[in-house]
């Protein structure tokens, strides 16, 4: 038995990729054993258990990364599978097989192990046995505990960011690391009578600026462009092709600028759940970094859900997998009616051009759209995904295979040359949605925003930006907003930065809708901060602000 556990321990914790990580994952393992060990008075049982806990947390990894392309998290056993485990399994059917070998085999051997197996502490009375084992117990959970604590002897492995954690091969560390990054803390908030006198007003909500029925209602056409910005806020990116039309403002543009978003070169997920649900995920703390897991289940009032109730069909247009990162899930406590994947789309996942998603979502849209009731539909588009550096430039589309920019080395030449040749895709492709759903009698808004900027592999915090010098702090935190019409409707304000967990209120007020309670305030919030949010100037506001939406109207439970 001791055999089988040093082979766990091989296939476990020595796949690891640094020698951190295996020591941690060898400690934890050993912490286990010890618990086990003096849980069940039984060494062969003990070391069987933990290494085949082990190695099937590391099956479960590679099954779900293989399958589902997202690592596996504590978050899985309670949102995962309570709700999409068996339908998963049912576009897997060959992985039913293997389930229904491992629940046959596993309590077989288990039961021939036990059966078997030396017992300890027989020698001693009945009470002083349980006396030993119940504090043997404790002593190796503790030092489970101690492992696992974030501060603690194995504090470098938690010092990675998230996205890091999400996408590197630590497997069995993440795993264990999440335990304490999924941490939700609610932020500071002042007293309900102060929240009540600041936020009192907006009790009611708001209704439309010109009363109508659901029938007349705009259509709303909402587009998250994945790792976009508009370059030309780059000092070096002063050629034509760096001033791209779907950045600029025309006729039709009700509000327009840049935009304050709360993570840097990957998390789109974060954005999502902003832009849908009205709050930046850091207000959550770290654990907010996980909003499709552990967020996303307790949103009680959020943009689709206001639109529901306002008589919208919501439908979401997802360009992976729908479990990917819980998606499907997630989107559903959102408050979307409907949800089409990659697979349901026909499309090839993660390869996605924006034409092809504008494309899918139009005619998903011509299906479902009726007489007399408006439709919302979100767009979630992967074209500008990183890296950027992986083809050589060579490779790109003339006149990006030649230096574009000039002062810029080899490897910024060619991610932001990668950048550019995707953007006038984009571009095209932006033209072409606006065509199909402005372009016609039906009401209609269009939204599209960045969600956060690329890395470029570290390169891009370095590269001069000509930002204004209230905006410069931001600078690694600034996309773009774009909201059109083809109505005439009241006029948007401008903001000089607009926080993206705002911007469903400005897509409320662009389509002249009636505002709940909750999107009232946020409105209120909006126009008192000057379009900001966790950087307001009045940060006591801000409390009074939680204190009014949580504890008052209670959208997140």
């Amino acid at each position: 038995m001791a055999g089988f556990f040093l082979f766990c321990v091989s296939m476990t914790a020595l796949r690891e990729p640094e020698l951190l990580q295996q020591a941690f994952v060898i400690a934890l393992m050993v912490c286990a054993f010890g618990v086990l060990l003096f849980a069940f008075a039984r060494p062969a049982t003990a070391l069987v258990v933990t290494g085949g806990l082990f190695l099937g947390l590391n099956f479960l990894s590679v099954l779900k990364l293989r399958y589902l392309d997202s690592p596996l998290m504590p978050a899985d056993f309670i949102y995962y599978a309570r709700s999409s485990l068996l339908e998963t399994l049912g576009h897997y059917p060959h992985l039913w097989g293997l389930c229904l070998l491992i629940g046959v085999v596993t309590p077989l051997l288990l039961w021939a192990v036990w059966r078997w197996d030396r017992r300890m502490l027989v020698h001693v009375s009945r009470r002083r046995a349980w006396m030993l084992r119940s504090g043997g117990v404790m002593l190796w959970a503790v030092a489970f505990w101690v492992c696992l604590l974030p501060d603690g002897p194995f504090a470098e492995v938690h010092a990675k960011n998230v996205w890091e954690k999400l996408s590197d091969d630590a497997q069995i560390t993440n795993f264990f690391v999440n335990f304490s990054d999924s941490d939700i803390r609610m932020p500071a908030m002042s007293d309900g009578a102060m929240a009540e006198q600041e936020w009192g007003a907006t009790a009611a909500g708001e209704p439309a600026a010109a009363p109508r029925s659901p029938e007349t209602y705009p259509d709303i056409v909402q587009v998250l462009e994945e790792s976009t910005f508009n370059p030309a806020n780059f000092t070096q990116c002063n050629v034509p092709e760096c001033r791209v039309g779907m950045f600029r403002p025309d006729a039709r543009t009700r509000a327009t600028g840049p935009m304050r978003v709360h993570t840097f070169g990957g998390g789109t997920w974060v954005s999502e759940f902003a832009t849908l649900t009205g709050m930046p995920q850091d207000i959550f703390g770290p654990g907010g970094m996980y909003a499709p897991y552990v967020l996303a289940p307790h949103v009680q009032d959020s943009l689709p859900r206001q639109l529901q109730r306002l008589g919208y069909l919501t439908v979401a247009i997802y360009p992976t997998n729908g479990s990917f990162l819980n998606g499907r899930n997630a989107y559903k406590a959102y408050g979307f009616d409907q949800f089409y994947d990659a697979g349901q789309l026909g499309l090839e996942e993660w390869e996605e051009t924006d034409k092809q998603m504008f494309d899918a979502a139009k005619r998903v849209y011509d299906k479902v759209k009726k007489p007399g009731q408006p439709v919302f539909v979100m767009i979630l588009t992967l074209a500008q995904h990183g890296p950027h550096d992986t083809d050589p430039q060579s490779s790109l589309p003339a006149p990006f295979n030649k230096g574009v920019l000039k002062g810029v080395n080899a490897h910024q030449a060619q991610n932001f040359n990668t950048y550019l040749s995707n953007l006038r895709n984009s571009d095209l492709a932006m033209r072409g949605l606006e065509h199909d759903f402005l372009d016609r009698e039906q009401p209609t808004v269009i939204v599209h925003f960045g969600d956060h900027q690329p890395s470029f592999s570290g390169l891009i915090r370095e590269m001069p930006r000509t930002w204004p010098e209230g905006l410069s702090p931001y600078k690694d935190y600034l996309t773009y907003y774009m909201i059109k019409s083809n109505f005439q409707g009241a006029p948007l304000p401008r903001y000089p930065m607009l926080d993206i967990a705002l911007l469903p209120s400005m897509v409320l007020q662009a389509a002249d809708l009636p505002t709940d309670p909750y999107f009232s305030a946020a409105i209120a919030l909006r126009t008192r901060c000057n379009g900001l949010y966790t950087d307001c100037a009045q940060p006591e506001l801000v409390k009074s602000y939680h204190a009014w939406i949580f504890d008052r109207l209670h959208v997140y439970q």
